[in-house]
């Protein structure tokens, strides 16, 4: 069952990095808009996903 948790997780890394590209562009077009809420969100999310990610390559 492990090896089948470890392949599954292996699987979301391509879908996580296309998620923080995607959050990289929205903080982007934040910083242009001066939009302080939606840079706060942004950041927030880039955390969550530096720790998904994080977690699943040291396993």
């Amino acid at each position: 069952m492990e090896v089948i948790r470890r392949k599954e997780e292996a699987e979301k890394l391509p879908v996580i990095r296309m998620e923080i590209d995607y959050e990289l562009v929205t903080l982007h077009d934040a910083l242009k808009a001066n939009d302080k809420v939606q840079i706060i969100k942004a950041k927030e999310r880039l955390e969550q996903l530096r720790l998904q990610l994080k977690r699943i390559e040291n396993e």
